[in-house]
């Protein structure tokens, strides 16, 4: 019979990679390769991303996204985010994990699908101005948002949530543009300023509406097994806490509160992390087959670095 925190690992790895007890064939993958990657073990970027801070990061990268009316209305329309919403996880996990511990042809071929599969994602939808406006999942403007929603997302988890990492903040963003650059995104940020002044030219995009609130309701309440669903509540809240009070406001989202007594989160937030590295372990599988590559290609002559790799 199996202990409780070998169901408790099974569960988690079949939550975030739809693989059950086995890791999935794409992690594996990732040991073949003749190159670092794009990133070293010891950058940024692998410092954030093999942390327990970007389930939160997710979160809030779904809840930021969602407030641009394009890049909402072709989740809606293309997505099948209400029957498979943790398919949709799976699906941009294994993206992310590519990108950062994978080989440089990995990541570009993990890229090339993804953009690849936009392709077909197109349609109109009604702006923040009132005015009908077409969409393509491939369109710079729309590529650029994602791609700053993301990197906002999983610095702001990070740095809430997580520990000190290499460089810090800006070099974090300036290592993550590789990932905009591989998507199609030109000129992405390479400093926390530089960030913060892109995400400002869309404020006036972002709005609310219908699709945005069922939305929400699949992104509040997953569907996940019973022992997860507490454990969700309370990083979904974490997630809530690092938007800013206009995000909030437009999602119709508040902070925790009893009366008018706001409730604490970071400590809440702090202990899942903690149960949820106890239940997937210290390495994850991405990550230990990208250390068995590098192994591997050590001492081969590269040139470049990991960090100045671009995606051409």
């Amino acid at each position: 019979m199996a202990s409780p925190l070998t169901r408790l690992r099974v569960e988690l790895k079949n939550t975030f990679t739809g693989a059950g007890a086995e890791p999935p064939r794409w992690t594996e993958e990732l040991a073949e390769g003749d190159d670092v990657g794009y990133f070293a073990p010891d950058s940024a970027v692998w410092a954030v991303h093999s942390s327990m801070t970007p389930t939160v990061g997710g979160i809030r990268a779904l809840l930021l996204q969602a407030l641009h009316p394009g890049a909402m209305a072709g989740v809606y329309a293309h997505s099948d985010f209400r029957d498979d919403p943790l398919g949709r996880l799976a699906n941009t996990i294994r993206w992310i994990f590519t990108v950062t511990y994978g080989s440089t042809d990995a990541a570009r071929d993990a890229s090339g699908w993804v953009r690849r599969l936009h392709e077909k994602v197109t349609g109109s939808y009604v702006g923040a101005d009132g005015v009908e406006h077409p969409y393509s999942a491939n369109d710079p403007h729309l590529l650029r948002w994602v791609h700053l929603a993301f990197t906002d997302a999983f610095l702001a988890a990070h740095q809430r949530y997580g520990l000190r990492f290499p460089g810090g903040a800006d070099e974090y963003v300036e290592q993550w543009a590789v990932a905009g650059e591989l998507m199609g995104v030109s000129d992405p940020p390479r400093s926390v300023a530089e960030l913060r002044a892109q995400l400002a030219k869309y404020d006036d995009e972002l709005a609310s509406s219908d699709q945005v609130q069922d939305a929400l309701v699949y992104i509040k309440r997953p569907p996940l097994p019973r022992s997860q669903r507490l454990g969700y509540r309370i990083l979904f809240a974490g997630a809530v806490a690092t938007l800013t009070p206009r995000q909030r406001e437009l999602l119709g989202l508040t902070l925790p509160h009893l009366g008018p007594v706001r409730l604490p989160v970071k400590p809440a937030v702090m202990l899942v992390l903690g149960v949820l590295k106890l239940g997937l372990g210290r390495q994850g599988p991405s990550e230990a087959a990208a250390l068995r590559r590098i192994r591997r290609v050590a001492g081969k002559p590269h040139t470049g670095s990991p960090r100045s790799h671009g995606p051409g």
